[in-house]
């Protein structure tokens, strides 16, 4: 079972990021590492390792009426949660779980 899977650009087929399932939220994260078209945002650097995917800088999710904020670092198929998370993962790491079948 994969634990990230791509994005790509829906004109024209441009990989553009990955997602991966937060444990913590309960739902899935998408840092972007190339811009498609219109989409201004940051971008994050990979490390190109489906298995053990490394994404730099950290990835911040901002609060919002249906997810808690989460902050975290993903390096080496790992999620490092920072203290200012605002679910019970906040300050622990854990391993990158798979992507749930609903998200494949």
């Amino acid at each position: 079972m994969p634990k990230i899977e791509a994005v790509h650009d829906g004109k024209d087929g441009t990989l553009i990021g990955y997602y991966f399932f937060c444990p913590g939220c309960q739902t899935l994260h998408g840092p972007m590492v190339a811009h498609s078209q219109g989409y201004k945002g940051p971008k994050w650097a990979f490390n190109g390792n489906l298995e053990k995917p490394t994404f730099s800088p950290s990835i911040l999710v901002y609060e919002h009426p249906t997810q808690p904020r989460c902050h975290s670092f993903v390096r080496e198929g790992r999620i490092q949660f920072l203290s200012d998370c605002g679910h019970e993962l906040a300050g622990k790491t854990v391993d990158l779980p798979e992507l749930p079948e609903w998200a494949q």
